[in-house]
């Protein structure tokens, strides 16, 4: 009975016969078939998967490789032409007929495109290889009716070792270029971590430069302040002591000129003081930190700013310390000065006084010092000579001699000791460092 044969969407009817001048081609669908007088055919579409080896093709090197390269083709359906054409050659013949014309095909454009190139550019290059096979292929099979869906190769394999020998000299250029990045990894890096110490150090040193000069400002205020404190105080204590002479008349002038010698003494005593603190600083702080920075930078020259920076900033900060304390000792000394003057001006103001005060105050210890060696006697011996006094007399006299020389020395007292003032107040002031 007539009736509509129908294939699936993998599938193509072909009808011939009756009717039909040419054969009647659906791809996909279905047909109407009259039995007997005309005859249905079925052309499977599916995509065919191509294992194609191309063993031990000799490249234009002239060195043997083999290919196995994978391909998917199938018959075209919607195009008609190639559908007539794969019917004329392969209607009736089974799929595998089918498959084995195609790979032999591919098969053998794949060795002759082997043959054109060489091991390099199939190897390194198997996009491009590819490519170069499905363009010509193709061609031979759209004649048959085929299209490649896709090709590709699967495995390059030689079994004269050259293969091996590219990739071990690749795997050694890779390492080479591994290591030699690494290292310049690691350069890059050691520059870095010491531009970024450097640039740490130098904010450090900025930074303890910046305390240092503050400490000096400081130390210098200070120390200004500290005059004016002292100047202020020996105005005081003078003004004291003026007022202690003019009440009391008491003026030990020998006891002034001591204390000047004395006083000129420690200020020597303090300049060699100071002096011997710059050395001893020059040769703790000083010459150990030019032994360093000469040594660092001998072991290595990257350190050496960095060392020369911190015995710099150190032997400044010691420096400056140095100059407030002698600048405080300086001051301290002028204010003793400046008070030790206006006290010599003071008994200089007070000059014939002071000086009768002070011997009507010398003079009975003086006779009590001579009496207290007699006070002390229990028998007293006498000898006389010639005819001279004895008895009580005698000692009467000798105890009269002895209070008529004392009245002289006083007399002579007297008159030395305005020379002496005169002398003093003539002699130049002791400048004060």
């Amino acid at each position: 009975m007539p009736g509509f044969i129908t294939c699936g969407p993998n599938e193509a009817l072909v009808v011939s016969g009756c009717c039909h001048s040419r054969p009647l081609m659906v791809a996909g669908g279905r047909v109407f078939v009259w039995p007997l007088i005309q005859q249905v055919q079925k052309l499977s579409l599916n995509t065919m998967t191509l294992t194609i080896e191309s063993p031990r093709v000799y490249t234009q090197q002239g060195v043997p490789i083999s290919v196995t390269g994978v391909a998917q083709v199938k018959i075209q359906g919607q195009n008609l032409d190639m559908l007539r054409s794969a019917c004329e050659q392969f209607m009736g013949r089974s799929e595998q007929d089918i498959i084995n014309v195609a790979r032999e095909t591919l098969e053998g454009h794949q060795r002759a495109i082997m043959a054109s190139l060489t091991v390099e550019d199939i190897y390194k290059n198997r996009k491009r290889f590819s490519k170069k096979v499905f363009d010509v292929a193709s061609s031979d099979l759209i004649d048959m009716g085929f299209t490649i869906v896709s090709y590709t190769i699967k495995d390059i394999s030689d079994e004269e070792g050259y293969l091996k020998a590219l990739g071990m000299a690749r795997t050694a250029e890779v390492k080479r270029d591994a290591r030699i990045g690494e290292a310049e990894a690691q350069r890059d890096s050691l520059i870095k971590e010491a531009e970024a110490e450097e640039e740490k150090m130098a904010s450090k040193y900025l930074n303890d430069t910046e305390i240092a000069k503050a400490q000096k400002d400081f130390e210098l205020k200070k120390a200004a302040y500290d005059n004016e404190v002292f100047t202020k105080k020996a105005e005081s204590d003078l003004a004291f002591d003026i007022q202690s002479a003019k009440t009391k008349k008491y003026i030990k002038e020998n006891q002034m000129e001591v204390l000047v010698v004395e006083r000129n003494s420690e200020i020597e005593i303090q300049e060699q003081e100071i002096k011997r603190r710059e050395k001893e600083l020059e040769a703790i702080v000083k010459k150990p930190a030019e032994a360093e920075a000469y040594k660092v930078a001998k072991l290595a020259e990257a350190h050496k700013l960095k060392l020369i920076a911190e015995a710099e900033a150190e032997a400044q900060a010691i420096k400056l310390r140095g100059e407030a304390e002698a600048f405080a000792i300086e001051a301290r000394a002028k204010a003793e000065a400046e008070q030790m003057a206006k006290k010599a001006n003071a008994y200089k103001e007070y000059e014939n006084a002071a000086k009768i005060d002070m011997i009507l105050e010398t003079l009975p210890r003086v006779a009590a010092e001579i009496a207290a060696p007699l006070a002390q006697c229990n028998k007293v011996t006498m000898i006389a000579q010639g005819d001279g006094p004895v008895g009580a007399s005698k000692l009467t006299n000798e105890v009269l001699d002895m209070i008529n020389k004392v009245h002289s020395t006083v007399n002579e007292l007297a008159t030395i000791a305005p020379q002496r003032s005169t002398t003093l107040s003539s002699r130049p002031t002791v400048p004060v460092r």
